[in-house]
């Protein structure tokens, strides 16, 4: 039965998933990525969430230029991967623990993703 979600970016990407088949009530790996301006911002974001449990990973950004219109923000993007079910209610609740933490260090989420689970 399909769910209706908030109209918020993370209902839009939900609502799209929903929409292309997948199978909302599986846990999966879920990436979450954020932007630091350094790389002992980056450095000191992982460690956080690693002590946290969670696997954790950071290296420089690579943006594409062309299409990109702030270029001297975010040269260092951390992933946080989070095993659970992609529901919007904890997507956005993990979202604010991520911000309140990369908030000090001069950080901001990036967005989400994960890969499809198709419905059997």
């Amino acid at each position: 039965m399909p769910v209706d979600f908030p109209a918020d970016e993370n209902g839009d990407v939900l609502r799209a998933m929903q929409a292309d088949g997948d199978d909302l009530s599986v846990a999966r790996d879920i990436d979450f990525s954020l932007l630091f301006g350094d790389e002992e911002s980056a450095k000191t974001f992982c460690v956080i969430f690693a002590e946290k449990g969670y696997e954790v990973d950071y290296g420089p950004w690579e943006i594409d230029h062309d299409n990109v219109t702030d270029l001297n923000f975010g040269k260092w993007n951390v992933q946080v991967v989070h095993h659970m079910v992609p529901d919007h209610a904890a997507i956005t609740a993990f979202e604010a623990e991520l911000q309140e933490a990369a908030t000090p260090l001069g950080g901001r989420n990036d967005g989400w993703g994960c890969f499809q689970v198709n419905e059997v």
